[in-house]
């Protein structure tokens, strides 16, 4: 029984660290201090770059010594990285490489395919898809009083299938229509760390994208507050 015990708490802890068994020393304690955090910026600058989605802190820490600090090391390969096109900046809750805007025309024109083409929305997908990051969880009539107009199933049904909507709770509301909510990937696309660094909402009724005489009565401390921000 012992020895089963034991095999049981080996597995356990293999499965519970797997640098170790891909032979990854993340202390790098034979270097001195300075190579070590040289190494340990290098490491978390590759994993940021390799990967197509946000790098998240939880998966930042693998490759790093447990007295590495992940926001030290952000700051300090942005701090690098001033004078580059491109920067490292925190996305939908972690960090992902991004072209400084300025360069954004630049890309365009030359016609070069890059690593990730969002889906093309059209103006009115768009204003759909931000009136559900701001008044989330959203129900199709909901949405439909905020602009004074049917909002069509196609239209959830495209932006879901674009990754950018996902079903939210029930609606407390007769019939317990679905409501819902925005994603990951929405934050991603739009290089929103959460939501609540979505603009203004004001700013969207000035540019004519939410109706000014929306009937919804959501409180100006639960805007921009998704239940999947955590996911």
């Amino acid at each position: 029984m012992a020895g089963g015990s034991e095999a049981r708490a080996a597995k356990t802890d293999r499965r519970a660290r797997p640098q170790e068994e891909a032979g990854l020393d993340r202390e790098l304690e034979h270097l001195p201090v300075g190579l070590r955090w040289r190494e340990w910026m290098m490491r978390v600058e590759a994993v940021i770059f390799a990967s197509v989605e946000p790098v998240r802190r939880e998966t930042l820490v693998r490759v790093v010594g447990a007295s590495c600090s992940i926001d030290l090391i952000i700051d300090d390969l942005r701090e690098e990285l001033r004078n580059r096109p491109y920067d490292i900046v925190p996305v939908a809750g972690g960090w992902q490489h991004r072209t400084r805007p300025a360069y954004g025309p630049c890309i365009r024109a030359s016609d070069a395919s890059t690593r990730s083409v969002p889906a093309k929305l059209s103006e009115h997908e768009a204003a759909v898809l931000m009136a559900v990051g701001y008044f989330q969880p959203v129900t199709r009539a909901d949405l439909s009083k905020i602009f004074g107009k049917e909002i069509s199933r196609d239209t959830i049904a495209s932006l879901r299938a674009d990754g950018f909507l996902a079903p939210g709770p029930r609606s407390p509301t007769p019939g317990a229509p679905y409501t819902y909510v925005t994603t990951k990937h929405f934050l991603s696309v739009f290089g929103f760390e959460t939501l609540r660094d979505l603009p203004d909402i004001e700013a969207l009724e000035d540019a004519g994208l939410l109706g000014k005489d929306a009937q919804i009565d959501v409180p100006n401390d639960e805007i921009a507050v998704g239940a999947n921000e955590d996911e």
